[in-house]
């Protein structure tokens, strides 16, 4: 049977449409559909987090619901910052106006951290020091407190999308060799989802990309097979914990 994966996408990624479709390439019967909304930057100051309010987001979910969805995730990690409970209560607001599950990339990668019962979790991102000084304490909070980290210092979301492969996999090793058992690619606008498995394997640790964890989680929520994806990382060996 058909399973259609919904995404609402910040509206100046350029990595996970392409990332996404490129994982579903060759995958029968699985699609994936795109809703953007405007996001250009990360930071915490009024105008950044504002860009993040479900009033703006919900409308997106609406017009992926036209497209009979199966699951609708919130392609992005703002509630790293934001709390937790943010997405929670937006995946709740998405499923009571669509009557479709809802996930979203933080909350995906949280529960991959535990579905894999990793230990000491790093987190890599493109984000500026007190953007991720705050990720760390959200995680915290969750029961996940960052064994180690590296972040690039950049604001400008379009700019994540332009970081090279080669510096998120420098990046992946040095948290890895700090001790890491997991590392999260923390940014569905960082291109490491190619990476995971060749890193897996060098490092023998798990590799998480936000955009290939999305990608799990809505799948399972819409009953289709995760291991169509293995290629992927050894996440799509592991089922979800939460339902």
């Amino acid at each position: 049977m058909r399973k259609r994966l919904g995404m609402i996408t910040p509206s100046s990624n350029s990595v996970l449409e392409p990332v996404t479709s490129a994982m579903l390439h060759g995958v029968t019967g699985v699609s994936a559909h795109f809703a953007r909304f405007r996001v250009t930057e990360i930071a915490l100051d009024t105008a950044a987090l504002s860009q993040f309010d479900a009033s703006v987001m919900l409308p997106a979910a609406d017009l992926l619901a036209d497209a009979k969805v199966d699951a609708i995730a919130w392609n992005g990690t703002s509630a790293s910052w934001l709390g937790i409970d943010r997405d929670r209560s937006l995946c709740e607001a998405i499923t009571a106006r669509t009557r479709v599950p809802a996930t979203t990339s933080t909350l995906a990668c949280i529960d991959a951290v535990r579905a894999l019962r990793a230990r000491r979790v790093a987190l890599v991102s493109p984000y500026t020091d007190d953007v991720q000084r705050r990720i760390g304490d959200v995680w915290a909070a969750e029961g996940i407190a960052p064994h180690a980290e590296r972040h690039l210092g950049l604001r400008d979301n379009f700019s994540f999308g332009e970081v090279a492969p080669a510096t998120i996999a420098e990046m992946i090793r040095a948290v890895a060799a700090e001790g890491a058992d997991a590392v999260v690619i923390l940014c569905t606008n960082l291109d490491g989802a190619a990476l995971a498995t060749a890193l897996e394997q060098e490092l023998d640790i798990a590799v998480l990309d936000s955009v290939a964890v999305t990608l799990w989680r809505s799948l399972g929520l819409a009953g289709g097979d995760i291991a169509a994806l293995a290629p992927w990382g050894r996440i799509f060996q592991t089922p979800a914990t939460m339902k």
